[in-house]
């Protein structure tokens, strides 16, 4: 199945692809029309695949389960990660080195690397568990030196 695919093997092989058809947006529509079209698409296909790991779950999503998918975008080595939090409300961890950084960069998709990979990982709680929300301040792909990933689940109290 597609969804067992090393997530970045999926990403390199999908970079192939869109490639030529950003370029070709670009030069028909525009950079800041073929940037958004990109966008709202790669969210839309995040949060299909957070419902279909939802589903997988039956329904009974935890943050235990969610860090365990981890293991998927961790796969053959494409993230080195340090875990600072881990229980039933906080994922919190810090990525040190992107391979899908390095990926983007080395087929020329640099500049719309964050559109194809990072743009997904908050939108994907949206189909898997709405209740958990991403936190991140920076991000390697956009030239910081870690990512500062913090999943949170909310408990539904208002304050």
């Amino acid at each position: 199945m597609i969804n067992e695919i090393p997530t970045l093997t999926k990403r390199k092989l999908q970079a192939e692809v869109i490639g030529p058809i950003y370029a070709e947006m670009v030069a028909q529509i525009g950079e800041d029309k073929a940037s958004a079209i990109l966008e709202a698409a790669i969210r839309k296909a995040a949060i299909a695949e957070g419902r279909y790991f939802a589903e997988r779950a039956g329904g009974n999503t935890s943050m235990a389960d969610f860090a365990k998918l981890y293991e998927l975008w961790t796969a053959d080595g494409a993230l080195e990660m340090k875990v600072l939090r881990l229980d039933d409300q906080h994922f919190h961890f810090d990525i040190t080195r992107c391979r899908y950084a390095e990926a983007y960069r080395a087929i020329g998709l640099g500049e719309i690397g964050h559109l194809l990979s990072c743009n997904r990982d908050g939108a994907f709680c949206q189909g898997y568990d709405p209740a958990i929300e991403l936190e991140r301040k920076q991000t390697i792909m956009e030239g910081a030196q870690c990512c500062t990933f913090r999943y949170q689940r909310s408990t539904g109290e208002s304050a």
